[in-house]
């Protein structure tokens, strides 16, 4: 329970209720003109962990990247918290929305929204490690699942920046991206929103939670959505369905129990991982509109997942606790392919462009259990914080394979692509050709500690030890010969060390050394395995927090580097088992530096503003990952004007990017180049009446065409649009 929480059971019975603005708590008792209240005004009201209700773009506390309960400031490593107010201004409500907002991160997109071609980057990496409330999630060969989440279902979204392998062990040095459930509340809150928009977006969310019993120690909260929109792009359109249900009982004043589940569902038609061919058969580039689409009319895409869960928590004296997690997550996905990305149409007939089909489809279960025990102890005079902890995820399904790219007796050439419609051709015959068992389990033991060296220097150890396996057996239906691959690390060790520096009461210095590591499916000439990705990242930086932490600010400079990149050997290397031999290639070195500010600025004054600079270079000095840009901008602001009306409130942003480039594309291999640009969105809120506000959202306000990739196809990004949203609370 944080302390918005305890102020509500406080104020329980007694008629009062309690608004937060700024550093200002605000207690008011019942009017008859609901815009007419009375006030006590109580200050220093510091942030929890929990967002929602606190008006703040930043957190109090986070335990991502330790397992321990730290401020921002006391974590040694960059951390961005996006918040429910942050979500809720900007109408983010899938996680690749908040992404390309999130500092430090840059989304690669190159298809819908979901489809496997938009990749999200930090520090040079791909972003693969997700978490929902602190459990990873395995890759499991499809984590653009996790991009489709909606963020109705959360309070918050933490983005550790860098490598991450004390709380996932086996992933990327990007950073990881950390999804944190609503919770019942204490009282009685309900709220309805709808909202319209650009291409027919329409939305509609339900939240109600609260007590359950007189005595509030049986709590609930029912989320739902559903949203039904069309594109920009010709022909697309979106479904999503989504329910989130969890409950609370305080079964002894030490032990808590909580439970629930969620269920997603989004169905797209008209669906495509790419955009149109850059160039012309001629060289010359070829000229889209931004409304065209690559999609074939036969195309779809569903992903349906179920989350259930449950944890124990319990108070084993009044300085530890105990805490169980148990979770059970099931994919599901089909998508047949069709887009119209392959070869380079004739500027005068139309002719040459082929279409790219196929089909994947699978049920992935994922079962996870984590169990640690957390609290602080006394040693030579100081208080000092632990956790220890075993964690274990087991992924498994079965499915069939499905042929791809290529098919007998099916033609993948378009007539005409200036007046194409989508069916022409038709869906090609895709049987099954295969049976999959796929298997993947991770355990692991981890711990860390933060010691009070002094009362303003800190220590802050951890280590994680790995045990990884995976197995995939492919039985062909015709007389390829069938596989069974098996791959196993045993025993890897993941440490994390970090120092923090109190100069005074608002400002510290830090520094960090993480790890990472990601087994390899590639094989080497002798038809080995590739020894497992290694990530290292060190990291030194300041950081401040003002007004009880409702305002902090981050100065990070950060050098990582990845060792045995899988590299196909030229000429190509046949291996036993099929497939080519790779090389490990070691010496991938990305450095940059990160700066932010979030939080509040003033009263009524809310800011999330940070620049990132980043250059990938591979060991002979080379420039790798150019299709990403390596300076990035990012503001967005919101301001209360209390005087007009009953509060208008009013934000802005924008987002600049420098310029990224991809070689050898076209006919002519030449270099494509899309330069720097920035997007500017705008919005306000008014309060009409106490209980209903209305909210308007301007995007890319000055219809900025920009193109969200430059390899292979053209891909471009959302013209301007607006939404309009009304939200009613009781």
């Amino acid at each position: 329970m944080d302390a918005r929480d305890a102020l509500t059971l406080l104020l329980a019975g007694s008629g009062l209720s309690y608004q937060q603005s700024g550093n200002t708590l605000i207690v008011s008792q019942p009017s008859t003109d609901a815009l007419e209240l009375g006030a006590t005004s109580i200050n220093g009201f510091a942030l929890g962990a929990t967002t929602e209700g606190t008006g703040s773009y930043t957190s109090g506390s986070t335990a991502t990247a330790t397992k321990l309960p730290l401020s921002i400031r006391e974590t040694p490593q960059a951390v961005s918290v996006m918040t429910r107010q942050r979500m809720e201004d900007q109408n983010l409500t899938q996680l690749l929305d908040v992404v390309k907002q999130a500092p430090g991160l840059s989304v690669n997109q190159g298809g819908n929204a979901g489809s496997d071609s938009s990749l999200i980057y930090s520090r040079g990496f791909q972003v693969e490690n997700y978490q929902v409330d602190g459990l990873q999630r395995l890759d499991s060969n499809y984590k653009s699942v996790a991009q489709s989440n909606d963020m109705v279902l959360y309070d918050r979204v933490e983005i550790i920046r860098g490598a991450t392998g004390l709380t996932n062990g086996v992933g990327t040095p990007g950073a990881t991206v950390n999804l944190i459930r609503k919770r019942p509340t204490a009282d009685l809150q309900s709220s309805v929103s709808v909202a319209t928009g650009s291409w027919n977006y329409q939305r509609t969310e339900v939240d109600v939670g609260g007590p359950l019993n007189d005595s509030g120690t049986l709590r609930a909260r029912v989320v739902g959505a559903y949203q039904d929109n069309e594109s920009y792009i010709d022909r697309f359109n979106e479904r999503k369905k989504v329910f989130y249900g969890i409950v609370e009982a305080d079964l002894t004043p030490d032990t808590l129990l909580s439970f629930g589940m969620d269920s997603q569902s989004h169905d797209a038609d008209d669906h495509a991982r790419s955009g149109l061919p850059l160039f012309n058969k001629d060289g010359s580039r070829a000229k889209w509109s931004r409304s065209d689409s690559a999609a074939a009319s036969w195309a779809y895409s569903n992903r349906h997942f179920t989350t259930g869960f449950a944890t124990l928590e319990h108070n084993l004296s009044e300085r530890w606790k105990a805490k169980l997690t148990l979770n059970r997550d099931r994919y599901e996905y089909d998508e047949v392919l069709g887009y119209a990305a392959g070869g380079n149409p004739d500027p005068a007939t139309g002719a040459g462009v082929n279409l790219w089909a196929g089909r994947w489809a699978a049920k992935p279960v994922q079962t996870s259990v984590d169990l640690n025990i957390a609290g602080n102890f006394d040693l030579w005079g100081l208080e000092h914080d632990a956790v220890l902890g075993y964690t274990r995820q087991h992924t498994e399904f079965r499915t069939n394979g499905y042929p791809l790219w290529w098919f007998d007796g099916w033609s993948n050439a378009i007539p005409n692509i200036y007046t194409w419609n989508g069916d022409i051709p038709g869906k090609p015959p895709l049987p099954a050709t295969s049976r999959i068992d796929y298997q993947e389990d991770q355990t692991a033991v981890y711990g860390s500690t933060r010691l009070r060296v002094t009362n303003d220097l800190s220590l802050i150890l951890g280590a994680r030890v790995n045990d990884w396996k995976n197995t995939v057996k492919t039985d062909y239906y015709d007389a390829t010969p069938d596989t069974d691959e098996r791959r196993q690390e045993t025993g890897v060790v993941t440490p994390f060390a970090g120092v923090v520096y109190d100069l005074d009461q608002h400002w510290s210095l830090y520094a960090s050394y993480t790890s990472i590591f990601k087994p390899q499916s590639n094989k080497d000439i002798s038809g080995k395995y590739i020894d497992p990705l290694e990530g290292e990242g060190y990291e030194v930086g300041s950081k401040a927090a003002f007004f009880d932490d409702r305002l902090n600010l981050g100065l990070a400079l950060y050098e990582i580097k990845q060792d045995n990149l899988a590299v196909l050997i030229q000429p190509n290397v046949p291996v036993p088992g099929g497939g080519f031999a790779y090389r490990a290639e070691s010496g991938t070195k990305t450095r940059g530096f990160e700066l932010e500010i979030a939080g509040e600025l003033a009263p009524d004054w809310q800011a999330g503003a940070s620049f990132s600079r980043n250059i990938v270079q591979n060991a002979d000095g080379n420039k790798l990952n150019t299709n990403v840009p390596q300076n990035t901008f990012k503001l967005f602001s919101t301001y209360t004007l209390r005087q007009v009306g009953n509060g208008l409130t009013v934000g802005g942003g924008v987002n600049w990017q420098s310029e990224i480039y991809s070689d050898n594309q076209g006919p002519n291999k030449v270099r494509f180049t899309q330069g720097d640009y920035a997007v500017v969105d705008l919005m306000a809120r008014y309060p009409i009446t106490r209980q209903l506000s209305a909210t308007l959202n301007l995007n890319n306000l000055l219809d900025k065409e920009y193109y969200t990739n430059t390899a292979g196809s053209s891909y471009y990004g959302t013209p301007r649009n607006a939404t309009l949203g009304l939200k009613y609370a009781f």
